[in-house]
């Protein structure tokens, strides 16, 4: 069966807008994970010093903090892929991911599963938009 060749441009042109807000979408998501792990990493920083890598580690390490803060530096700590903080982060994994883990009651399991990888050199497909900054010195 032949496509009319009205109906082969407006399949083209639907195919083309589809692809492009997909692409929007993950340029913004990409974007906006880079500046929460800026955040993250100039918050951490400011209070305990040194490198982002050795100042989410002692967030991470410091009891005086809440779970939810301790788990978003995992979080960042994946997010930024660095080998150095592999010892803090496999310190706290025990390998027992609850079916419901409350971000404010515990060290989360589930982001120290998906942190280990990345810090490993696992494949992090948004890094390559943001991670520029962190490595050109702003943040490391």
């Amino acid at each position: 069966m032949k496509i009319p060749r009205f109906s082969r441009h407006a399949l083209f042109f639907s195919v083309a807008v589809g692809l492009s807000i997909i692409l929007l979408f993950f340029v913004v998501t990409a974007s906006w994970i880079g500046f929460t792990v800026k955040s993250e990493c100039r918050n951490a920083r400011k209070h305990y010093g040194g490198t982002s890598v050795e100042a989410l580690t002692a967030l991470l390490d410091d009891e005086g903090q809440s779970f939810r803060a301790r788990n978003r530096a995992i979080w960042a700590l994946g997010q930024i892929g660095d080998r150095r903080a592999l010892p803090a982060l496999k310190k706290y994994w025990t390998g027992r991911i609850p079916a419901r883990e409350p971000l404010d009651r515990a060290i989360s399991q589930y982001e120290l599963k998906k942190a280990i990888p990345l810090a490993e050199g696992g494949l992090n497909i948004t890094a390559f938009i943001w991670r520029n900054g962190i490595l050109s010195g702003k943040i490391e």
